[in-house]
């Protein structure tokens, strides 16, 4: 029997594999990606050290127990020629499209000629999968190629970048080798602030639940949810949408946060009439992009394009475009 490493999206996956009883050691990813700096370094191991922190600052527990996390994956990764056989288990969502570049780039890297590579990638979400569901799952792996690995080395090193333009790029280029990564660019690129009122579609979603009437944050986040193709955010990353609305006046808390009302200058940014830009100052990072209101990048809602701004002191209610 093959000696087989499983490359998965997180714990839930590989005990859901498991009882699937399916062969081979289990290696789970746990990133997510779109949050936080993801710059472009020389190593997996400075990546993590980056990762850890941004993690530990959010509140994921303590920087020790991340680090040690991060160091145990990356070795384990290191000692892939142990294997003659690793499957990657992801999904279409971008949470696991940007797991799936960085470990493909990484391997890109490597020398895997004694080694079968596959990807078991579909529209169904392995976390919600039963054992059957996994098993049949099976059928739907894919030998991964040197083009695949070219790619998602161009994909990652785009999208680690010190700017958005070669991510922006990548929407020219013939995808059909990860038929989900297209829509993946796209959604990532609509984290950016947008031209209108300087939310990101995320945080959009959430203003406009909350004026439609939604007060409670689970309902509010449920209600998001429905507005995803392809859902990938956590509910720990959406509560701080709303603690950042809160804490601007864009939004009510009451009976200890779990009724939520929008705020007349909530509505203000909601139509357009104030840019949200020139309320909360942008310090943030997508990718390998970091943002802040010297600098920012935006994305066009109607050309559908992600433009640089900057911003200017002297006339502060506007966006210079360049």
């Amino acid at each position: 029997m093959l000696k087989v490493l499983n490359i998965v999206n997180g714990d839930v996956t590989v005990g859901i594999i498991k009882k699937a009883h399916i062969n081979g050691d289990f290696l789970p990813w746990r990133d997510f990606l779109h949050e936080g700096p993801v710059p472009q370094t020389l190593s997996i191991n400075q990546l993590s050290e980056i990762r850890a922190n941004f993690i530990h600052q959010q509140g994921f527990g303590s920087l020790k127990k991340i680090e040690k996390e991060f160091q145990e994956r990356d070795e384990t990764l290191k000692q892939y020629q142990q294997y003659q056989k690793i499957i990657l288990w992801f999904e279409h969502d971008l949470y696991d499209q940007l797991q799936l570049l960085q470990i493909l780039s990484w391997f890109k890297s490597q020398n895997m000629e004694k080694i079968q590579l596959s990807l078991i990638c579909t529209d169904h979400y392995l976390g919600e999968s039963s054992s059957d569901e996994i098993t049949k799952l099976l059928d739907y792996e894919e030998k991964i190629s040197t083009k695949h690995l070219q790619l998602a080395q161009k994909a990652w090193l785009a999208f680690t970048a010190p700017n958005p333009v070669a991510w922006f790029k990548l929407l020219d280029e013939d995808l059909h080798l990860f038929p989900f990564l297209k829509e993946s660019i796209i959604r990532m690129l609509e984290e950016f602030p947008n031209t209108r009122n300087g939310l990101s579609r995320s945080a959009h979603q959430a203003l406009l639940s909350i004026s439609r009437g939604i007060e409670n944050p689970n309902k509010i986040f449920k209600n998001c949810q429905n507005y995803e193709k392809q859902k990938f955010m956590g509910d720990v990353i959406f509560w701080k949408i709303l603690d950042d609305f809160i804490a601007n006046n864009l939004i009510h808390s009451q009976k200890n946060g779990q009724i939520l009302h929008i705020t007349g200058l909530g509505k203000q940014i909601l139509s357009g009439e104030i840019n949200y830009l020139h309320i909360k100052p942008i310090e943030r990072w997508i990718g390998g992009t970091k943002l802040s209101n010297d600098s920012v990048w935006c994305w066009n809602i109607k050309k559908k394009t992600i433009d640089k701004y900057y911003y200017s002191k002297a006339l502060s209610s506007l966006l210079i475009f360049k």
